[in-house]
């Protein structure tokens, strides 16, 4: 492979077999090189693959003024993340958990903490990413010896969330917010403390982990199937004046309309979960 370009003294941009364009990362790769020449293999760490030009100029202009030793770290966490999520990861996530990390470091140093409010939801509900989160600030105290705050596990948590659904930050924001009003909905409405040890309440997060999302980016499902509909509306009623009441909610908060198929299949759910209880 040639140097295309050279980003700074440990990334360039390359070209592989498929003409595909690549960045690729190694200590001293690029220093004291020049475009058209070789790349010294033996130097190679790792190599990025993005799946356009613009996230693949998006990530050349993220490690440009980062740290190697910030951008190793944040590999070796999204390796260990692989091992323990089992959905696949937008690759954008190396783009926006290098500069999180990379941020919060110099954050740190600097004696600047954030708190996150969501930490709570993000521990109940995104158990497997927050795992992951506290498993980075143990690389990162090992690595670089800098014990950042509990609160930046759940943060990093959110990025492999976001990595997940293939949203945005504050979608991602929203839809734990829109999961926890929900679950409260539900309790007040029915009066009753729901099982959270369950498989019914583990499979009923699941699917409204979905709902938000499809909801939140304007992804819901709006099908017509009339006499289905009309059937569950009948045989669970009061589920369906829940479900309703969860609609009138997402409407008033975030102003976005929820089919009335989304709206079914939640009544669904809503009576599994309660009855089960």
């Amino acid at each position: 492979m040639k140097i295309e370009k050279i980003i700074n003294n440990n990334i360039i941009s390359s070209f592989d077999e498929k003409n595909r364009e690549i960045i690729v990362m190694g200590r001293g790769l690029g220093f004291g090189r020049k475009q058209g020449e070789i790349i010294d293999d033996a130097k190679i760490e790792k190599i990025f693959r993005m799946d356009s030009e613009v996230e693949s100029e998006r990530l050349q202009s993220v490690l440009a003024d980062i740290p190697i030793e910030h951008i190793q770290i944040t590999d070796e966490i999204i390796t260990y993340a692989k091992t323990i999520i089992t959905k696949k990861l937008n690759k954008n996530i190396y783009i926006t958990l290098t500069d999180h990390i990379n941020f919060a470091i110099e954050r740190f140093k600097q004696g600047v903490n954030f708190n996150n409010a969501l930490i709570w939801e993000i521990k109940k509900f995104y158990g497997p990413e927050y795992e992951v989160g506290k498993m980075a600030l143990n690389i990162i105290k090992e690595r670089l010896g800098y014990e950042l705050p509990s609160d930046e596990a759940a943060s990093i948590a959110m990025h492999f969330v976001n990595a997940e659904f293939g949203t945005e930050m504050p979608n991602t924001i929203d839809i734990t917010k829109l999961i926890q009003n929900v679950l409260k909905i539900i309790k007040y409405n029915y009066q009753m403390e729901l099982d959270e040890d369950s498989l019914n309440y583990e499979r009923f997060i699941t699917h409204l982990k979905f709902f938000a999302q499809r909801v939140i980016t304007n992804r819901a499902n709006a099908g017509h199937d009339e006499e289905f509909h009309y059937m569950i509306k009948n045989q669970y009623n009061s589920d369906y004046k829940c479900a309703e009441k969860i609609r009138k909610y997402i409407e008033t908060e975030f102003n976005i309309q929820v089919p009335e198929e989304e709206l079914i299949y939640l009544t669904v759910h809503l009576k599994r979960i309660t009855s089960s209880n």
